[in-house]
C-alpha cells in the first residue's frame, strides 16, 4: 500500500512538472504572439505617415521583453522623422549592437547624426587595431565561448587518442592535432574574456540634454572646457556624486553634472 502511494504522489509530481512545462511554453509562444502583433501593427502605422503611434507600438513591443535590431532600426527610423535627434540615434546605436553590419542601419545612423549639432571627428585607428576588431566581431562573445568549449573538448579527444593509439603516424598526426586545438582553444578563450571585460568596463550613452558644460574637475571652480549638445555619443568613465567624468570620439575628457542620457549598455 504504501509502494502504491508513492509511485502514485510520483506520477502526480510528474504529470504537475509536464502540466508546467507546457503552461510554461503556452505563455511564452502567446507574448512571442503579442509581441510580434504589435510590431506589425507598428510598422502598420509607420507606413501609414503615423510615426508617434508607430513609437507606440514598438516601445509596446520592447515591454514586451523582445528585442532585435530590426525593432531599434524601425524605432530609430521613426523617431528621426519626427525629428528626435537623440532618439533616433540612440536606437541606430542599439540596433547596430545587435547586427554591426547592417549597411542600412549603418547608413540611417549616419543620417541621424548630421543632424547633431557637435561634429566630432574620431581618433583614427591603427591598423592592428582594425584587425583585432575585425576579427572580434566576427562572432558575438557567446559564439567565441562556444567555440572555446569545442577546441577544449577535441584538444582531449586528439591527446587521448594520441596515448592509446600505437601507430607512428597516427600518434604524429593527433600531436599536431591536440596542439592544434588547445592554441585554437586559447585564442577563443582569449578572445572571448577580453569581449567579456569590454562589455563590463566600456560604457556607452547618448546624450538627451541640450547646452551641456564640459568641465575640467567635478566642481565648477574648474573651466567650461567645451560644450555638448543632444544626440552626441559618450564614453562613461566614471561617477563621483553629482558628476560623471565622460570621453568623447576625439579623445577629449571632461566631467558633466546633472545631465540626461541614456546608456547603451542595458
Amino acid at each position: 500500500m504504501r509502494r502504491t502511494n508513492i509511485f502514485t504522489s510520483f506520477l502526480q509530481l510528474s504529470r504537475n512538472f509536464i502540466l508546467g512545462i507546457l503552461l510554461m511554453n503556452s505563455f511564452i509562444l502567446s507574448a512571442q504572439g503579442a509581441s510580434k502583433e504589435s510590431f506589425e501593427a507598428g510598422n502598420a502605422a509607420y507606413n501609414e505617415g503615423d510615426f508617434t503611434k508607430a513609437i507606440s507600438f514598438y516601445e509596446q513591443t520592447l515591454e514586451m521583453g523582445q528585442h532585435s535590431a530590426a525593432l531599434y532600426f524601425n524605432l530609430g527610423n521613426a523617431y528621426y522623422r519626427l525629428n528626435k535627434v537623440a532618439e533616433s540615434i540612440f536606437y541606430f546605436e542599439k540596433a547596430k549592437q545587435l547586427d554591426p553590419d547592417n549597411e542600412d542601419i549603418k547608413v540611417n545612423s549616419t543620417f541621424a547624426k548630421n543632424m547633431t549639432i557637435d561634429a566630432i571627428e574620431a581618433i583614427p585607428e591603427s591598423q592592428l587595431a582594425r584587425i583585432q576588431k575585425g576579427i572580434f566581431r566576427l562572432f558575438s562573445l557567446t559564439a567565441w565561448s562556444v567555440f572555446a568549449l569545442i577546441w577544449l573538448w577535441l584538444f582531449t579527444l586528439f591527446f587521448i587518442a594520441y596515448l592509446f593509439v600505437k601507430a607512428t603516424n597516427s600518434k604524429r598526426i593527433f600531436f599536431f592535432l591536440s596542439i592544434l586545438s588547445l592554441v585554437l582553444f586559447a585564442g577563443s578563450l582569449s578572445i572571448s574574456f577580453t569581449l567579456d571585460q569590454q562589455q563590463k568596463e566600456t560604457q556607452y550613452a547618448i546624450l538627451f540634454s541640450n547646452n551641456i558644460d564640459i568641465w575640467s574637475e567635478p566642481n565648477q571652480r574648474g573651466e567650461i572646457q567645451f560644450t555638448l549638445h543632444e544626440g552626441t555619443k559618450i564614453q562613461l568613465l566614471e561617477a563621483l556624486d553629482e558628476w560623471n567624468k565622460i570621453r568623447i570620439a576625439n579623445g577629449s575628457e571632461g566631467w558633466i553634472k546633472n545631465v540626461e542620457f541614456k546608456s547603451l549598455n542595458n
